[in-house]
């Protein structure tokens, strides 16, 4: 982790009182994690230090309530948070989206006693999340011993895992098709993390697996049981719309980064083509035109994250209110914008080479993390299945099935 140390106090400052000073405080922390990113990017150490950073700046508690120590902001200004996160670096932007997405399961899935506790506690301790949940994995199972659950099984990614204070554990109980989450401490016996992995893109993320050997929670830790029977709620499936729109959001972070970076490397560093007749390769036509060209798609992929956001709260706002259409019809919206920032994302983050030079392409310059980092998670799922969310709702008025993906 960098030694510079932020130019505010965080702890000991006022903390950000609207939507506006947390994005910018969420600048402030990019600004601190920019001056090693590369650096960091190559040694692939465990981000514990980050993390810090993250609570000292106060974001990890943003949509916490503010009467136990959050910030009490809603899920558009925690998209925008990371986003900016993101732009200095994909994969303290990823940590931090995923924990904001562990960190509401418990309103997802939960009873209100339930979340109410979880959210009090997360924020009064400053609790960091991970999750031990991949679907394309087998099952954990889940047995019942007396008053007590016990997980059993591997998933192969977990991202947060090292790094995070607790853990959201998924699996089905044991002789049904009954779905439980838990979320447990990470210091729990019998769940191991496993140092694994070693991607090309999104290092720092700890996504590596773990493994789960008789990992015991009480019964009343099952997110939404009542007398070991499950309270279903419409609301319950706006897990992958939320999800996938914290996807979209670093994806964007990502793209700006390297626009950004790119941008003032061409300033300082790039030279004119020698045949071109331009003394500064600022005024080059083409570099001029691909500069322009990358920054409108990706302001106008921002604005239409920025309206789906503000769709998304408002289903957020009224849990109870959200129905099968109105759900279906925001996924499909979700969809568009996660095929449209994927495709931005790559093209910025391959493009800016063209516009920086070939002396751009060293690795001491870090460059590359973004291209790699992009390509990494945008193969999470693929994107043409989001394209034909899109599609099948325009011609048939298709609304798409509620499924780990959709």
């Amino acid at each position: 982790m960098s030694t510079v140390t932020p130019a505010t106090d965080w702890k000991n400052a006022p903390a950000p009182k609207d939507p506006q000073g947390w994005i910018a405080r969420a600048a402030e922390v990019a600004a601190v994690l920019a001056t090693d990113a590369a650096a960091r990017d190559k040694a692939g150490a465990t981000p514990y230090a980050e993390v810090q950073l993250l609570k000292d700046a106060g974001l990890v508690t943003l949509l916490g309530p503010a009467e136990h120590g959050g910030a009490g902001q809603d899920w558009p200004t925690a998209y925008r948070v990371v986003r900016e996160v993101a732009k200095a670096d994909g994969s303290i932007g990823q940590l931090l989206g995923y924990h904001y997405l562990w960190n509401w399961a418990a309103r997802l899935v939960g009873t209100r006693e339930q979340w109410e506790h979880v959210e009090a506690e997360a924020a009064r301790n400053q609790w960091f999340f991970g999750g031990a949940v991949n679907p394309r994995d087998s099952d954990v199972v889940v047995t019942e011993d007396g008053d007590d659950l016990v997980f059993t099984g591997a998933k192969t990614f977990s991202t947060g895992s090292k790094v995070s204070d607790v853990t959201v554990l998924e699996g089905v109980l044991e002789g049904t098709d009954q779905h439980i989450f838990a979320i447990v401490p990470s210091s729990t016996p019998g769940l191991t993390f496993h140092d694994d992995w070693d991607n090309i893109g999104q290092r720092l993320t700890e996504s590596g697996g773990v493994t789960l050997d008789g990992v015991r929670t009480p019964w009343a830790s099952a997110a939404g049981y009542v007398d070991k029977a499950f309270q279903p709620r419409v609301y319950n499936t706006l897990n992958v719309p939320t999800i996938q729109l914290v996807f979209v959001n670093f994806y964007l972070g990502i793209a700006g980064g390297a626009l950004e970076t790119a941008a003032t490397y061409t300033r300082e560093k790039s030279r004119s083509w020698l045949h071109g007749g331009f003394d500064k390769a600022v005024d080059e036509p083409y570099v001029i035109d691909v500069y322009g060209d990358l920054t409108a798609k990706l302001w106008a992929v921002e604005a239409l994250a920025d309206a789906v956001a503000e769709e998304g709260q408002k289903l957020h706002d009224d849990p109870d209110a959200v129905t099968e259409q109105s759900r279906g019809e925001f996924e499909v919206r979700v969809a568009a914008v996660k095929a449209r920032a994927t495709d931005v994302a790559l093209e910025v983050s391959n493009r800016v080479f063209e516009v920086t030079g070939a002396r751009a392409t060293a690795s001491s310059e870090g460059l590359d993390r973004f291209w790699r980092n992009v390509r990494t998670h945008t193969l999470h799922d693929p994107v043409a299945y989001k394209r034909r969310e899109v599609g099948r709702h325009v011609l048939t008025g298709e609304l798409p099935e509620p499924t780990w993906y959709s």
